[in-house]
């Protein structure tokens, strides 16, 4: 008997002491926010890239670490609110996948890290004080959009034989971001000698087909659009509607030849989505957003699909094929 009490015995404390243990490992699980002006398949691919590398990083979904998302569907304005969402939900960071998202982040909270994936202009926006100091809650990585759209249309003319007009999408109420891109892109049309078509739109399969009608109207001789994540969620659609009105478009990513387009020329998305992961890291293992400096995008890639130039009838120079980081045949 006196045996069978002393096991008992034994056994509560190995409960009592295994109990706050497992409290432990159970308070370990870390919350990660994820704001996005777009939608959740138009960015499976780079959140995909993103889990990757957190796992490589040692962090799991279901493990060790939460990921809340919240995708605005295309409608920026619904942005603030959401923020505030993931504010309540008191997640220890949350990851902004462009410059409105991480704005609506910064104004919904000073205290939760924020994390900016793929942000034009993070010191004129107002999102950081410098890059290598950025102060605040608000640190990650910028991306350089603007200067990229001057590329672009600078691809285009030498893509397009006698090229005047080029076509313009952008997006009705895309903020801070694309206003610093379509400012950039005024000056650059006039040096370059080309007619800008500005055509507003919206990201949906109607207003799309509109924009596009619009622009073949306006006789444009190319397209191209600001670099938003409304336009990347609907990067399928676009495709389909300049191969459907037989225009030459350039893209601000792979991700939209990858669907069939035509050009891009822009960063490697998916790169900056891993680097995120490591901010995200970092700041999960206690560093503070203002001691973690803002870095810049540093892989660009100007990607050709020949296919795609013959279904519009343009036979490219060997000079511009060259130039490409990669062609698809």
């Amino acid at each position: 008997m006196k045996k069978k009490v002393n096991g008992l015995a034994f056994c509560a404390l190995l409960f009592a002491v295994s109990f706050p243990v497992e409290a432990q490992q159970a308070a370990k699980i870390s919350r990660i926010g994820y704001l996005d002006a777009g939608t959740a398949s138009g960015s499976a691919v780079l959140l995909e890239a993103f889990r990757q590398e957190l796992g490589k990083l040692g962090w799991t979904v279901g493990k060790n670490i939460t990921i809340e998302y919240r995708f605005a569907e295309g409608k920026s304005e619904r942005l603030p609110e959401l923020a505030a969402e993931l504010v309540h939900l008191k997640v220890d960071v949350i990851v902004g996948a462009s410059t409105t998202s991480a704005l609506a982040v910064k104004s919904a909270t000073t205290t939760i890290p924020v994390v900016m994936v793929n942000v034009s202009d993070p010191v004129g926006v107002g999102l950081v004080a410098s890059l290598p100091r950025p102060g605040g809650n608000v640190t990650g990585l910028a991306s350089l959009a603007p200067e990229l759209n001057t590329k672009r249309l600078e691809i285009l003319k030498d893509a397009v034989p006698k090229l005047l007009r080029v076509g313009l999408l952008w997006l009705s109420g895309g903020g801070t971001g694309q206003d610093l891109q379509m400012k950039e892109l005024g000056p650059a049309a006039l040096a370059l000698k080309l007619k800008l078509e500005e055509i507003e739109t919206q990201p949906d399969p109607k207003d799309l087909e509109s924009a596009f009608r619009t622009a073949k109207q306006k006789q444009v001789g190319a397209i191209m659009t600001t670099a938003n994540r409304p336009f990347f969620a609907e990067r399928k659609r676009i495709v389909e509607l300049a191969g459907k009105f037989r225009l030459p478009a350039i893209y601000p990513g792979k991700e939209f030849v990858d669907e069939g387009g035509f050009m891009s020329y822009g960063v490697d998305t998916t790169d900056l989505y891993q680097r995120a992961a490591h901010y995200v890291d970092k700041i999960l293992k206690g560093i503070k957003p203002a001691d973690l400096p803002v870095q810049q995008a540093t892989k660009f890639e100007f990607v050709i699909n020949l296919k795609a130039a013959k279904q519009i009838g343009l036979t490219l120079s060997p000079d511009l094929l060259a130039r490409a980081n990669q062609v698809i045949k």
